[in-house]
């Protein structure tokens, strides 16, 4: 979306849609899967998990940790990624209320 156009809708709107857009990669979904099922993990650890090169990998992280779905940790020279949980708080709250409004309509 151009940023010309994102003025006119909410900042709820925007921020929905940048988290959205974000997950959608098959990539980006398995890199979350595979944060979820570890305690801690480091980059390699995803490139040896996922199927896609190092760089393939790092600029898939870029994207989710730009989108603060996840945050990252320097710890010597590795990075440790773990998930955001206010940001699925928010997305939550939001789906939420999607089918809240759904259970309430009565048309269709």
């Amino acid at each position: 979306m151009g940023i010309t156009k994102s003025q006119h809708f909410t900042q709820e709107q925007n921020e929905m849609a940048t988290l959205l857009k974000a997950l959608a990669h098959p990539a980006r979904l398995a890199i979350i899967e595979y944060l979820l099922s570890v305690d801690t993990c480091i980059c390699n650890d995803i490139v040896a998990e996922i199927p896609l090169s190092q760089a393939t990998i790092s600029q898939h992280l870029k994207e989710l940790k730009s989108a603060r779905i996840i945050q990252g940790n320097v710890e010597g020279k590795a990075i440790c990624y773990c998930i955001n949980p206010e940001t699925f708080k928010k997305m939550e709250y939001f789906i939420d209320q999607i089918f809240y409004k759904i259970e309430k309509q009565n048309c269709c």
